[in-house]
């Protein structure tokens, strides 16, 4: 029979099944295709040769457009194929070089206290913040001096928030002005935010990531110097298997060069900077160029939330007529050998976000780092396909052993990073060794322990099914020991009245925010199985033992009856004016929403700028005549009289009949949003985690804390007895306890000159000594707890008095609630609620207010059905609110 290869027609057919032979091998491991058969075929070359002549085929097949199709539909194929982890929750662990990968991971973690993924260090330098002017003028500070990269995560991140205020005098501190001017120099920035399922938030990440990445557009200096992703991931067709939308990327931290970090619970966004006295207005007759928060930086959820924040210029709340939410937080700045243990959480996220999101885009770049190379690489999530897509960038760019901390001990305190973090986050085994470490060290607390926290939802055990995590088991324990033992011993609980940004609590769009109240009240007092009824189980009196506060503040909207004037004969409202200088200051940022070139917008955008522009031009015509050229005598907030020497309120000028004047006195919760607990004055746990399930199980949020005690110790007192106290967390708690009761002067806005505000590299913290320091040296004193729980006996009852404060103990039921607090819009919210009260009376009340101390109302609501099932809160939803 004639050989078919000796025809033309044959040695045609051959060559081709030749070269389907030499790629069936890549389709079969790459696409996963069923066998080609090509059994009926000879391997012989034509004339009987040898087919080694083609062995070469593969790689030049590198260089044609049939490889880059292959290349193209292995990765389709990877798309495609996520479908498949549908029903395969376990398909980043089961393959034999991912059970080794978790199974080292899981070695480090069991040797390791906590049992997480980084070790305890010594030697750190470690600077405490209270409040956002501080942390963001350090911030600024230590962006600025950036020389290679900065890594930036963050649950909201906002690029037009300014670092120093006041905004006007400032514009070239906004942040995304800082971050261009880095990007210009040549420093690699790299930012995770998480990407928010925009029905239920609205911090708008996708403004973000364009914003940022349209600061340097390509052909202009800095291109491509800036990369933000953004996750997890709501696409269906490419993520299906692994789609997250009940769970938040809640961490908040910054890693500049891996020479320094901040960590804590302050995002770089909207609503969060502030200042120790906690100012709730920002009416300026004097002119609007003195305001200290423009645009959406001024926000009040509890009237009206944050409303499309890539218009961050607009405002729908008028200064003239409400206040903002002040906020209290906390955060830290380190040098040290924790910055590593930071940057390789970063290194994780990013590397873990690039394989599950833009594992196949080439603007995305793996990144190694040193100390996890070679065989170690898989700790931060480095894979290496056979067809990778975007670089490999190792870091730092430069030797690790340059850093100041790797060439010794840079400060005293003894630090260990922890985390939340699980296979959806970081794709890892579940880590929670952020609840492991706050429940080991509040069970072996000995003296107090300080809580500040967004959050107080936790369990007893496990019968308060949704709640499961620990820390509530720890406190039971710690407070029943010290009471058996006749022990003096203190839990002392911060948390916000109103936890999340519900406005008025009887809405049913309230339903969540009363969720999350009814959990916190049978977490800490409401039913067997709560705290307070644990203790009390073991012949303990909880009373004695854990006390829990809210904080609050009160100020002044200086709307005077010249600006009165100046709107009436203007026929401009103040609301405008502060508009348009939001536009003023903020337009050159970016108006569209893509990654182009920054636009000054379309044509009506340019309309109502121009609008703007000429309501405030008419509005300041008229400053003349009504007398606004002339010093304006009233001050334009009066927070400062709730601190030391901050004055009267009964004594403070008001140009007009002072019953006028009772119309612009507001109150407002004072959000407490810091992550923190202090021990013994000893040891400091503080990050981005709350105190419920949500941050402390693993599998939720993901989060990132330190956890630090000071070996540089002094002498103290504790209840009496000589004390050796841990200088950081001993200052920490004296400042915060100073700021709380009243007895630290109000902050100057310019922060330049003050060392609490500047970078850890530069300046230990200013401890502010002086008698208050002394006076609250010893946290179990008679004297102190006096103050502490007599401030806030008056705060709380004049609060009631005059705005009819909510929560109250006083309401029980919704009808006590109506009551109480009557549904009309006869006056604002935040407002005074008796309009026939007299004015001095109103001033002197005022003037009892010191600090911002106010009791938890414990009776809230107390029975009344907080958390009625329905759309909103049900057995699939329920986990949401913990």
């Amino acid at each position: 029979m004639a050989d078919p290869r000796q025809s033309q027609s044959g040695q045609l057919v051959w060559t081709v099944r030749s070269i389907l032979s030499s790629i069936e091998p890549l389709l079969l491991d790459e696409l996963c295709l069923p066998s080609i058969c090509f059994n009926d075929f000879t391997t012989m070359a034509p004339g009987g040769g040898d087919s080694r002549m083609f062995a070469g085929l593969r790689d030049k097949l590198k260089a044609t457009n049939l490889y880059d199709a292959k290349v193209g539909a292995i990765h389709l194929k990877n798309k495609v194929g996520k479908f498949g982890n549908l029903i395969n929750a376990n398909h980043r662990h089961d393959e034999e070089h991912e059970k080794a990968t978790d199974d080292k991971r899981t070695k480090i973690g069991e040797s390791h206290r906590f049992e997480s993924f980084a070790p305890e260090r010594d030697g750190n330098k470690i600077k405490w913040y209270v409040d956002g002017q501080d942390y963001f003028y350090a911030v600024s500070v230590a962006l600025e001096k950036a020389k290679e990269t900065i890594y930036i995560e963050d649950w909201w991140l906002s690029p037009e928030l300014f670092l120093r205020r006041p905004p006007y005098f400032n514009q070239e501190w906004r942040l995304d002005q800082v971050l261009k001017r880095r990007a210009e120099a040549g420093v690699k920035i790299y930012i995770v935010v998480y990407k928010e399922v925009a029905q239920a938030v609205s911090c708008n990440s996708a403004h973000t990531k364009h914003a940022l990445h349209a600061l340097c557009p390509e052909g202009s200096p800095g291109y491509g110097n800036i990369t933000v992703l953004r996750h997890p991931d709501h696409n269906v067709f490419e993520n299906a298997g692994d789609m997250t939308f009940y769970w938040a990327h809640h961490e908040k931290f910054i890693v500049i060069d891996y020479e320094m970090a901040f960590i804590g619970g302050l995002d770089l966004c909207f609503g969060r900077w502030d200042s120790r006295q906690h100012p709730c207005a920002d009416v300026h007759p004097a002119g609007v160029q003195n305001e200290m928060f423009p645009g959406q930086d001024f926000n009040n959820n509890r009237i009206l939330d944050f409303q499309s924040v890539e218009d961050w210029k607009s405002n729908e709340l008028s200064k003239a007529d409400f206040g903002r939410m002040p906020w209290h937080d906390v955060a830290m700045c380190l040098v040290g050998d924790c910055v590593y243990d930071i940057a390789e959480h970063f290194v994780l996220r990013w590397n873990f976000v690039k394989r599950d999101k833009y594992k196949r885009s080439e603007k995305v770049d793996w990144l190694t780092m040193t100390g996890r190379e070679g065989e170690n690489e898989d700790l931060v999530a480095v894979q290496r396909p056979k067809h990778p897509v975007g670089e490999y960038i190792h870091h730092p760019l430069s030797p690790l052993e340059n850093r100041s901390w790797a060439q010794g001990h840079q400060g005293t305190v003894h630090a260990q990073i922890v985390r939340s973090s699980a296979d959806w986050s970081s794709g890892i085994l579940t880590e929670h060794s952020i609840q492991n470490a706050y429940s080991e060290t509040i069970r072996n607390a000995q003296h107090y322990v300080y809580i500040e926290n967004q959050f107080f939802i936790t369990a007893t055990g496990e019968e308060q099914a949704p709640i499961h995590n620990t820390i509530g088991r720890a406190i039971v324990d710690a407070c029943v020991k010290a009471g058996k033992e006749g022990r003096k011993f203190r839990v002392i609980i911060v948390i916000p009245a109103v936890p999340g940004f519900a406005g008025d609590l009887r809405d049913d769009a309230a339903a969540g925010t009363r969720a999350i109240m009814d959990y916190q009240y049978k977490s800490i007092h409401r039913g067997e199985h709560s705290i307070f009824e644990q203790i009390k189980k073991e012949g303990v009196d909880p009373r004695q033992h854990i006390f829990i506060f809210n904080l609050r503040s009160y100020d002044r909207l200086n709307k005077t009856p010249a600006m009165v004037q100046q709107e009436e004969k203007s026929g401009v409202k103040y609301q405008d004016v502060q508009r348009a200088e939001a536009e003023e200051i903020m337009a050159e940022g970016v108006h569209s929403t893509t990654d182009q070139k920054p636009t000054l917008g379309d044509a009506t955008d340019n309309d109502e700028k121009e609008r703007l522009m000429d309501a405030k031009r008419r509005f300041e015509a008229q400053r003349v005549e009504v007398g606004l050229d002339k010093e304006v005598t009233s001050t334009d907030s009066i927070a400062a009289t709730a601190m030391l020497n901050g004055g009267k309120v009964s004594e403070l000028r008001w140009d007009d009949d002072l019953e006028k004047e009772k119309e612009n006195f507001i109150q407002e919760e004072l959000y407490i949003h810091g992550k923190l607990l202090i021990v013994d004055d000893r040891i400091v746990i503080c990050g981005s985690s709350n105190i419920n399930d949500r941050s402390q199980l693993g599998v939720h949020d993901s989060e990132l804390s330190i956890v630090m005690e000071d070996y540089n110790t002094f002498d103290s007192t504790m209840d009496g007895q000589p004390f050796k106290a841990g200088h950081h967390a001993a200052t920490l708690r004296r400042l915060l306890w100073r700021e709380h009761l009243g007895l630290l002067p109000a902050q100057p806005v310019d922060a330049s000159e003050d060392p609490n505000a500047q970078p850890a590299d530069v300046c230990p913290n200013d401890i502010m000594e002086g008698p208050e320091y002394e006076f609250v040296a010893d946290p179990m004193s008679d004297q102190v707890w006096n103050m502490w729980t007599g401030n806030a006996d008056t705060n709380t009852q004049i609060f009631r008095h005059l705005f009819r404060a909510d929560p109250d103990d006083n309401i029980k039921t919704f009808d006590d609630y109506e009551a109480f607090l009557p549904r009309h819009n006869k006056f604002k919210q935040g407002h005074l609620h008796d309009p026939f009260m007299p004015a001095q009376e109103v001033r002197e009340k005022l003037d009892q207010i010191k600090g911002h101390l106010v009791w938890m109302p414990l009776d809230f609501l107390r029975d009344a059905p907080m958390a009625e099932k329905g759309l909103q809160v049900n057995a699939y939803t329920e986990s949401i609110y913990t």
